[in-house]
């Protein structure tokens, strides 16, 4: 059953027998003198996806944005395998292992979909489009040469997503990606983002607000809510229910 996650819970635990590819310490975020984030406490398996949900202005995005360096953390700690990246800039954040999929997925509109893509492979030295990436969104291959302001919502968010895995990261952030898709793209987004995980054997750290997209790709769920984690429940354990009182309005 789920159960309440007090304030003061030491830090959460990753799956047995694995050291966590993110962790996060005691995180506080502001913007201005209004503090966003309290002192959170959240740490990632390797292959592991997490769903993180929340209502509109319960913290999500700035938990993306801190874990980024686009805005930065006022105090606590992020590290990624093992590397303390807190005082990292966003490129060299990028450099270590993170890759992030903005909401409303920020895609260049007046770049071709190949040009968007190269756009992830800075950090790799690499120069050409590794071919996996179109194997996994053949969608993409079909319209490579095809200005990214002229696809499809889904078709948007299939390029924003094969950009930040064109850096080869250990974790891929994902900021509320269900927005604006319609249900059908969302049931494939799902599949898309397990079979990333186990090709790439990376970790997933979504922020999300539909629970049926979070049932269908977490190994487990958190619960932000004005900035702290209330509920944690792996997904074979979770009570629907409870969850989705915490989402509704």
């Amino acid at each position: 059953m789920l159960q309440t996650v007090a304030a003061t819970m030491p830090p959460p635990s990753v799956l047995p027998g694995a050291d966590p590819i993110l962790a996060i310490r005691g995180l506080h975020a502001a913007y201005g003198q209004s503090e966003v984030l309290h002192g959170l406490d959240i740490a990632v398996a390797p292959g592991e996806i997490v769903a993180v949900m929340g209502r509109n202005g319960m913290g999500k995005s700035t938990l993306m944005k801190t874990l980024m360096g686009i805005l930065p953390a006022k105090s606590g700690t992020i590290a990624v395998d093992g590397i303390d990246v807190t005082a990292l800039k966003s490129h060299a954040r990028v450099a270590r292992g993170l890759a992030y999929v903005p909401q409303g997925r920020m895609i260049f509109s007046t770049m071709t979909v190949q040009e968007n893509i190269e756009t992830g492979l800075t950090v790799t030295g690499a120069r050409t489009v590794p071919e996996d990436l179109y194997a996994m969104f053949p969608v993409l291959l079909e319209m490579k040469g095809r200005r990214g302001g002229n696809l499809s919502g889904g078709q948007q968010q299939q390029l924003a997503i094969a950009r930040a895995l064109a850096s080869r990261p250990k974790v891929l952030l994902l900021d509320e990606p269900t927005e604006g898709i319609q249900p059908s793209i969302i049931r494939e987004m799902g599949r898309t983002l397990k079979t990333i995980r186990d090709a790439r054997g990376l970790s997933i750290v979504v922020s999300e607000q539909v629970l049926s997209f979070a049932m269908d790709v977490a190994d487990r769920v958190l619960v932000i809510e004005n900035g702290t984690i209330v509920h944690e429940s792996l997904r074979a354990d979770i009570d629907e229910r409870q969850v989705a009182r915490f989402l509704s309005v």
